[in-house]
């Protein structure tokens, strides 16, 4: 399996990590200096494999980085938090 690529769409507030023809998706809304991240999805082929852990992970740090305070609705990313 190759190296999954993750990119920030910050105009659609969602992180993508692409891996062979799919892609898993991390979705947030942004208000004032708050994130809520409140979404995440695997495609099934793909669960099991630790991508949804690598997305939620380079979501977080960016979100540190740029000092939002973070929430999260999405139950996956709670167990993180």
């Amino acid at each position: 399996m190759s190296e999954p690529l993750i990119k920030h769409l910050a105009s659609e507030q969602r992180f993508t990590l692409t891996l062979a023809d799919a892609s898993a998706q991390l979705d947030y809304h942004v208000n004032g200096k708050v994130i809520n991240f409140h979404h995440t999805f695997v495609p099934p082929e793909f669960r099991g494999k630790g991508l949804a852990e690598k997305l939620v992970r380079h979501a977080l740090q960016w979100a540190q980085t740029e000092g939002y305070d973070i929430q999260a609705s999405c139950s996956y990313v709670q167990r993180f938090l």
